[in-house]
């Protein structure tokens, strides 16, 4: 074989392996795509006390925090006298409720959670609590929506947000009555879930997308036989799975690591109207559309003078304001939208004519009412 051939051969295998892996690139796992339905989470809910707090609690204006320590002081044994503030023991001591803030303890519970396992806990002041920093949730229930015990919350929180008051200046940095317990909930009790009984197992595509759902049924019966996978909507997908318990933990594990390419996401455009930050998706299209966007600025700039009199005139000296008024249109060029532009040409266009993000919003906003942007448009 000659030297060129040896050449030629070899780039085609490059070629090839290049396409192999750039298409294998794009493809996903079926569990990057889709969820079992017996393994949704659950919210739980729970009201608590954060104490130990540097003087950011509460205070006495909040009576739910008093009360709520009070009782949680009673069921220990502890005999309380006096108002709802300040309050003073039986001993003699002094409870200062400064100290002490009401929140509301929320987590999120896994599918599958047993006895014993930990999840993390988030905590929000309900109050006036100006800071939870340094605080610690005492032991708190976490309910379900059907008002069942499902996690015991407590520990010392984790608070990112600070706030500095000093001299009448204040500085806040993030959320500081808001914080987190990583691992501080104890689960107590496990959520019943049909995984192991049901005659089929449902999958739940996270996005509904026919295109991305059909491509992991085809996957799956490629795999596995025909049959196995049928699809039920955009959304969801019944399995026929094994029986014994064992065979379909396996079957389920072979199932979420098949490849599958998904679906384009459709053609939108997001917007935050409050940061100025815009998302455009690779499928937005444009149709033919002349664009022009400038503003009108007026300058009034006020020239403050001294008028002397002539000596022989008998007058008296007096101020004067001289006011000029110029009127500045900036020179923008108009840029033309060829049809079906991509997102790279949009934004080169737009880039061209120097548009903020607030300019490049109002461009956006006028293409969609004109009815040339192809896309949704979503405002948030």
């Amino acid at each position: 074989m000659s030297r060129l051939a040896r050449y030629a051969g070899y780039l085609a295998f490059v070629v090839l392996l290049g396409l192999a892996l750039n298409g294998h690139a794009y493809a996903d796992r079926v569990k990057d795509l889709a969820s079992v339905a017996s393994m949704r989470s659950n919210q739980l809910l729970g009201y608590g006390l954060v104490v130990g707090l540097e003087g950011t609690g509460d205070g006495a204006d909040v009576s739910v925090t008093a009360s709520s320590m009070k009782a949680i002081l009673g069921r220990l044994g502890v005999n309380i006298d006096g108002s709802l503030g300040d309050f003073d023991t039986a001993s003699g001591g002094k409870l200062d409720v400064k100290n002490v803030a009401a929140v509301m303890v929320t987590a999120e519970l896994p599918g599958f959670s047993k006895p014993g396992q930990r999840i993390d806990v988030t905590v929000s002041a309900i109050g006036k609590a100006k800071s939870l920093r340094g605080g610690s949730l005492i032991l708190t229930s976490l309910r379900g929506v059907d008002g069942q015990v499902y996690a015991l919350a407590q520990g010392s929180l984790t608070a990112t947000g600070v706030t500095e008051e000093a001299a009448g200046s204040k500085v806040t940095r993030g959320v500081p009555t808001a914080a987190r317990i990583p691992s501080g909930g104890i689960v107590e009790r496990s959520v019943a879930n049909p995984f192991d009984t049901a005659e089929m197992v449902l999958l739940n595509v996270h996005a509904s997308d026919f295109t991305t759902t059909t491509a992991i049924v085809n996957e799956i019966n490629k795999t596995f036989g025909a049959g196995v996978a049928t699809p039920l909507d955009a959304v969801s997908i019944s399995l026929r799975a094994p029986q014994d318990i064992a065979q379909r933990v396996s079957f389920m594990s072979m199932v979420e690591n098949l490849r599958v390419t998904p679906g384009e996401p459709p053609a939108r455009v997001v917007v935050n109207s409050k940061t100025g930050t815009v998302v455009i998706s690779r499928n937005v299209k444009v149709t033919a559309a002349a664009v022009s966007h400038g503003t009108i600025s007026v300058t009034v700039a006020a020239t403050n003078e001294v008028v002397q009199p002539n000596i022989l005139a008998g007058g008296q000296t007096a101020a004067q304001q001289n006011a000029d008024v110029e009127v500045a249109e900036p020179q923008r060029p108009m840029f033309l939208f060829q049809p079906g532009i991509d997102l790279r040409q949009i934004v080169d266009a737009i880039n061209q004519v120097g548009a903020t993000p607030s300019a490049l919003i109002a461009i956006l906003e006028a293409l969609k009412s004109s009815g040339s942007l192809r896309a949704e448009l979503v405002v948030i």
